[in-house]
């Protein structure tokens, strides 16, 4: 549900530092929202204060948020500690190869688009979609002799 950003109140919090927002600005902006924020039934915040905060850096008036049922103090401070106890983050290692997966992606290789610009060059000329034809695979009882 989007909740209006006025209505959110933000209370206490566990992260007393929500450290550069540009990066998160920038996603935001690029990509929108992937995670909703968290709030009670009463617009308290939960879980996702730098999400907030870079929305309405952004100028954002409403965000994407989910609301759940929170009967006390002690379930709110559980659920906003859970929100930020299991992440883990990307190995330098897995980020470099999603990266070089990313700029193959973006920029395939000069073969790769003489080979696909030829694909199509056959493809028009011969009337085709340009994908391969599967072959009917002939019954076996058929191929034997008798």
């Amino acid at each position: 549900m989007n909740k209006q950003i006025e209505e959110i109140y933000i209370g206490k919090r566990i992260r007393k530092e929500l450290g550069d927002l540009k990066p998160l600005m920038e996603s935001l902006r690029t990509f929108g929202l992937m995670n909703p924020i968290v709030v009670n039934q009463d617009g308290e915040l939960i879980a996702g204060h730098r999400r907030l905060e870079a929305a309405k850096a952004l100028g954002w008036r409403s965000i994407e948020a989910r609301v759940v049922n929170v009967e006390t103090d002690i379930q709110m401070l559980e659920l906003e500690i859970e929100e930020n106890l299991h992440r883990r983050s990307l190995a330098a290692d897995e980020l470099a190869d999603g990266y070089n997966r990313l700029d193959k992606l973006k920029h395939p290789s000069v073969f790769r688009r003489i080979w696909n610009a030829i694909k199509r060059f056959f493809s028009m000329l011969f009337g085709g979609d340009g994908r391969k034809k599967k072959r009917k695979r002939p019954d076996k009882k058929q191929d034997r002799p008798l």
